[in-house]
């Protein structure tokens, strides 16, 4: 059905051809006007014809006001057919790809999609009838395809479109930039130093600048003429005409005033109580070829050719395009995206530097080759590691871990260390440049928070019933007792808190799983097969066994807490009623990010500070939960406990990065190719624009929440841990490459079209960034000190080595301590059968991991000054290095400016060019005003206008 609406009652009803003329800024009057005067005949003046039009329509509204709601709207749902008849439309020869209303000229800014079945709720038909008067009472347009239209037979579309003259008054309420001049400050990229390097990295200009620079100013309704506007359908761009659409379905009421009903707002929550089934703007085209429609830009086909396919992974990314077609805020998070990843590159080269040296320096490990040792490490032997079902064992079966810990536990590990806190810094403080510049290209230097402020969410409005009056604009607005606010934010933090405990359970229940089946796997694994499987079976010990399960177990239990957290964090952040959409975000963030930085990286933290840490010594070893719950502490190998780390590390953070890509990916085709398989059987001119972006998958309002959540917990991998595996940034590297098309990919081709919106930045994810940054030096500095074994081998090389000489000859020997087996107690003894059949009577002493006294001596079991003067090496090594590292971090902060020095000159001149344009505007307008008021008082005949008085002229300026 062709509807048409404005904000006449009568007119509203008119049914149009596709021949009618339209007028932007009457909004369909002069028609009316047209032929009232025909009406007159030829000696009718110009005010009669005025007055008359005038009293035609007061009494059109008068009777509207007079008649029944429910029956205007019923005049306004009259079946298709009719519709179709008296407009002369034939909907067949209409293309089915037009993003435009069935005349050809009013471009769809909005669809709206419901399901209307006979026996349905009475309730909802009543909803979609006022809600959908309301929207024309504020100007829109609608025009409704009827469901015999539609695919399935089913479905209703109401499709909306926003005139000029509604678009104009609510872009002077948004305060949104438009040109009035071309600019005159663009940079040559020409003048670049080996520039043309690049150019296998680049797309052609058009692409990557699909429009001319210009300078802008917030639009003005009332001085329209000062802006560059040539035409006023294609003024605004698709992008800002759907924001504004949703702007007003979001602030538009679905409930009848006159009844008394309270009054209820907003398209979200009449698509929560299944009213609408969907409210999305159109893409402009099919993704895979362009529109048939020659008005159709096809910006999606553009988008997918050069972006969002894999074989575009080393071409630079089309911003201005991904901005101007999905609005600034997705464009910030692929510059960001893409920033990351390049800086990425530089992490990556000296990640893989530094284990390539580890690689070669290989044969120089001293003390890797006395633990292989057999004459070394083959006559070591070692404590059991757990009670009862461990064994006696030698030192040397820790051969092969004790070699792949030194690719990561080298010397270049502090070097690597040290320079993941510079490279984050410069990240950040490069970041924030990159930022200042798009937010001048983008127009969003001066978008302040204060915009934002003045736009409080739908949801606010609606469940706040006290009025305040507010300081700054002297309104009444909606108000929040300080009473509730705190109720709720107590309730909010104390289920945040509930939570984060559960998530410490949950990884005490894997740290007692690791204790309890390691003693298991190290009696299973005695007599395994697999001990004689040459390649891989000196590596698979119970240590790796234990780790490898306890890691797999830690990420199912992280990805399960992850689906069930992140609907808590969303219903208590509602249940807070945040005040606006920026407010909403700064709050879930904080809870997620909380949550997520908890669960994702408490397993590491264990492996890294306490695995290890707290064992006690054969005589005395320390339980998890007292002596009575036998689950005895974890010892690290001889080789130190950083092999692990690394270990849990690349499960955790790979097996992350592959289920998230199989999530974002995967699942959405999986959907729509399922939920689109009755209409791959129609022919291509059935199957509307309309109906394909429906079948897609609704990108939400979070979308953007959930793809930063997963960069910046995957920046926490590789700057809080990467000590421990300086492979990191490269996995991270490779991931984000992917990343990128991946997200480009499933946006352009799997999802609707979102509604755009505007951000000049990345919001709360900065300071968080800021946070692991600094956060990460302090975690890196430990990991050297207390996880690798770099502090214990520089002290024995300096101060322990017996010979006097520089060389770690006498390490291991040195690093074991001595204990008598006789001294045992029994509950901690192998049972019988447990022990290796080289183990017999004359073995009287076993060697454990630790710096103390042997038996006999006046302080047998107590540490040694070894172990104090290690420990205090530790600690000077952490506050030289944090010192260090956060001295050149604060220092690069401060040599690196936030703004570039040409972005600070274009903004000056931007603001001050918009001074003097809209000055010489005004002053042109006074003269144009005062030149016609002079020719008036001129040029007319005597008689016909009354005398006015005589005003002195201005002179000219």
């Amino acid at each position: 059905m062709h509807r048409l609406s404005g904000k006449t009652g009568v007119d509203s009803l008119i049914e149009m051809s596709p021949t009618d003329s339209f007028s932007d800024d009457m909004n369909g009057y002069e028609q009316h006007a047209s032929s009232s005067t025909g009406s007159q005949g030829p000696s009718a003046s110009p005010l009669d014809v005025c007055v008359e039009t005038c009293e035609s329509l007061n009494a059109s509204l008068a009777s509207l006001a007079s008649s029944d709601l429910s029956d205007g709207i019923q005049c306004r749902s009259q079946p298709s057919e009719r519709i179709n008849a008296l407009s002369g439309i034939d909907k067949q020869q209409q293309s089915k790809d037009s993003v435009f209303f069935r005349d050809g000229v009013r471009r769809i800014d909005y669809v709206l999609s419901y399901v209307d079945d006979k026996d349905g709720d009475k309730k909802q038909k009543e909803k979609r009838e006022v809600y959908e008067f309301n929207l024309k009472e504020f100007g829109l347009e609608l025009e409704l395809e009827e469901k015999s239209e539609s695919e399935d037979g089913k479905t209703y579309f109401v499709k909306i479109h926003a005139p000029w003259e509604i678009l104009a008054t609510y872009a002077n309420v948004l305060k949104i930039k438009v040109p009035f001049k071309v600019s005159d400050t663009q940079g040559d990229s020409s003048s670049i130093p080996m520039n043309w390097l690049s150019t296998p990295f680049r797309l052609p200009k058009d692409i990557m600048h699909p429009e001319p620079d210009y300078f802008t100013a917030p639009f003005n309704k009332d001085k329209s003429e000062f802006f560059l506007i040539d035409n006023k359908d294609t003024f605004f761009p698709p992008s800002t005409r759907n924001r504004i659409v949703y702007y007003l379905l979001s602030r538009c009421s679905y409930t009848r005033k006159e009844c008394g009903d309270v009054e209820k707002k907003g398209i979200k929550r009449l698509l929560n109580n299944g009213t609408y089934t969907a409210a999305f703007p159109l893409h402009d085209s099919r993704y895979w070829t362009k529109s048939k429609d020659e008005n159709s830009k096809s910006e999606r086909y553009t988008l997918y050719k050069h972006w969002a396919q894999f074989l575009c992974f080393f071409k630079e990314q089309p911003l201005d395009l991904v901005r101007k077609y999905y609005g600034e805020k997705i464009g910030i998070y692929f510059a960001w995206l893409g920033f990351y990843t390049e800086m990425l590159l530089f992490a990556a080269v000296v990640g893989t530097i530094c284990f390539i040296y580890g690689f070669l320096t290989y044969d120089d490990n001293e003390w890797s080759k006395e633990i292989c040792s057999e004459r070394i490490g083959g006559n070591i032997v070692m404590c059991p590691l757990c009670d009862k079902k461990c064994g006696f064992w030698k030192l040397n079966t820790t051969c092969n871990s004790s070699w792949q810990s030194h690719l990561f536990d080298n010397v270049a590990t502090v070097f690597f260390a040290i320079f993941m806190g510079i490279w984050v810094t410069l990240f950040l403080e490069f970041w924030k440049r990159r930022q200042a510049r798009l937010e001048y290209e983008w127009d969003l230097f001066d978008f302040e928070e204060e915009q934002q402020q003045l736009q409080l969410r739908p949801e606010y409005e609606i469940k706040c019933h006290v009025q305040k009056e507010d300081p700054i604009t002297k309104e009444m607005e909606p108000y929040l007792p300080l009473t509730s606010k705190c109720a709720r934010t107590c309730l909010s933090g104390a289920t945040v808190l509930l939570w984060i405990l559960l998530i410490i359970a949950c990884i005490i229940g894997v740290i007692a799983y690791r204790l309890a089946v390691y003693a298991a796997f190290a009696s299973i694994m005695k007599d395994s097969p697999t001990n004689n499987l040459e390649v891989v079976g000196p590596y698979i010990t119970p240590q790796l066994a234990t780790s490898v399960t306890a890691s797999c177990i830690n990420f199912v239990i992280i990805m399960i807490l992850n689906l069930l957290y992140e609907r808590v964090a969303i219903w208590i952040t509602d249940m807070e009623i945040p005040k606006t959409h920026l407010e909403y975000e700064n709050k879930l963030t904080v809870k997620m990010f909380l949550f997520q930085f908890v669960n994702y990286y408490s397993s590491c933290f264990y492996v890294a500070f306490f695995k290890g840490k707290f064992v006690g010594y054969p005589g005395d070893y320390a339980y998890m939960f007292g002596k009575w719950s036998k689950l005895r502490n974890e010892e690290c190998d001889p080789g130190g406990c950083l092999i692990e780390l690394t270990t849990q590390l690349v499960i955790v953070m790979t097996g992350k990065q592959v289920w998230g890509n199989i999530q974002e990916a995967l699942l959405p085709w999986l959907m729509n190719w399922w939920g689109s398989r009755k209409a791959r059987n129609h022919p291509e001119s059935l199957y509307s624009r309309w109906e394909q972006d429906h079948d897609l998958q609704s990108f939400g309002q979070l979308g953007l929440f959930y793809e930063y959540l997963e960069m910046v917990i995957q920046f926490g991998f590789i700057t809080l841990f990467v000590a421990s595996f300086p492979l990191a940034p490269l996995l991270a590297l490779i991931n984000n490459v992917i990343e990128v098309r991946v997200d480009a990919w499933k946006l352009t081709t799997q999802f609707r079209r979102p509604v755009a919106a505007k951000a000049h930045c990345i919001g709360a994810w900065q300071e968080i960034l800021n946070g692991i940054a600094v956060f990460s030096v302090v975690t890196n500095a430990f990991i050297v000190a207390f996880t690798s074994d770099m502090i214990p081998r520089l002290v024995y090389m300096y101060a322990y080595q017996p010979d006097g000489e520089m060389n770690m000859k006498g390490y291991i020997n040195n690093s074991l301590s001595v204990f008598n087996i006789s001294e045992i107690p029994a509950k901690n003894s192998p049972e019988n059968g447990e022990n290796p059949p080289w183990f017999n009577d004359s073995i009287t002493t076993c060697r454990y991991r630790d710096y103390r006294y042997p038996p006999g001596h006046e302080k047998q079991y107590s540490h040694t000054m070894q172990f104090w003067h290690i420990l205090a090496a530790k600690l000077a090594f952490i506050i030289i290095m944090e010192h260090v590292v956060f001295l050149v971090k604060y220092f690069v902060a401060w040599l690196i400016p936030d703004v570039p020095s040409d972005v600070r000159a274009r903004i000056k001149r931007e603001r001050y060019l918009v001074q003097k344009e809209l000055h010489d505007y005004e002053v042109r307008k006074l003269r144009e005003q005062l030149q016609e008021r002079s020719n008036y008082e001129c040029t007319c005949p005597p008689g016909i206008y009354p005398i006015l008085p005589q005003h002195e002229m201005l002179p000219d300026i």
